[in-house]
């Protein structure tokens, strides 16, 4: 048996793991408090690249959970540094909202619909005809094409709304082109949360509530992985995939014990 060593540095979803809608789930304020007590680097993860990470950190307060806005890390922030590594200084034209737009500028790139270096499509609430038209228009013309995520679908009070993945399909089928996504299930996402915390795969743990996407980029990065079941994967089709998670749990206050402790995650 191989003995893995005490956990030193946390990764989290948030949404299924430490929040349902506005809601937080219960032992999520303790285990984010455990965290920041015992010192460990921590990122609290997310595929969505609706909201900034000051955006986040409000609605998380709002929820009872302090999340300090440096330890939120989305898939638009990932996108940004992918592209930053890629294309320094690029141009994009963006098909987005605030999150992915900002963290674009951030890292220096132009927004132009003038023969950028990318189309780069992120989520967002109000997804035009004439946005999709020059997206697609600017990808025959010879633009990268480039998602934050592939999730076909998001959740809302009122039902299920499309998100990035079907408006990628939808552009996809209309060029011809494919997309790269940066977000979660690529591992890229998990190695870019590592870099920026500086930490090691062997002595992170990956906590999420979806095995095929949180549990799978997890495992490909390298990193130990508890399923909770708080969120979108039900008990009964764990055992439906080809892998497992390291650990399997009712809900993130079962690892506030762990957290306190310092102990491993067999």
């Amino acid at each position: 048996m191989t003995e893995h060593p005490p956990v030193e540095t946390w990764l989290t979803d948030m949404d299924g793991v430490l929040v349902h809608e506005e809601h937080a789930i219960p032992g999520a304020t303790e285990f984010i408090e455990a965290l920041k007590a015992a010192g460990r680097p921590f990122l609290v993860l997310t595929n969505n690249s609706i909201y900034t990470a000051r955006d986040l950190r409000a609605r998380l307060l709002a929820s009872g959970i302090d999340v300090p806005e440096e330890s939120i890390w989305t898939s638009a922030m990932a996108t940004a540094q992918f592209l930053a590594d890629q294309r320094p200084q690029g141009t994009a034209y963006v098909v987005g909202e605030a999150g992915l737009t900002t963290a674009l500028h951030d890292v220096g790139y132009i927004l132009t619909s003038r023969k950028p270096d990318y189309v780069v499509l992120g989520e967002t609430r109000t997804y035009s005809f004439e946005q999709i038209t020059q997206a697609i228009r600017l990808i025959e013309k010879g633009a990268r094409f480039i998602a934050t995520n592939p999730d076909v679908s998001g959740p809302s009070t009122e039902g299920t709304l499309p998100a990035t993945g079907s408006v990628a399909a939808l552009i996809s089928t209309a060029t011809g082109r494919q997309p790269y996504y940066v977000g979660k299930p690529n591992p890229l996402m998990m190695r870019s949360a590592l870099n920026r915390l500086e930490a090691h795969s062997e002595t992170t743990v990956m906590v999420g509530d979806r095995m095929d996407t949180d549990m799978v980029s997890g495992l490909e990065a390298g990193l130990r992985t508890v399923l909770v079941l708080t969120g979108s994967t039900r008990p009964d089709h764990v055992e439906l995939f080809p892998y497992r998670p390291t650990a399997v749990m009712d809900s993130i206050a079962d690892l506030v014990p762990i957290v306190e402790s310092g102990g491993p995650i067999a």
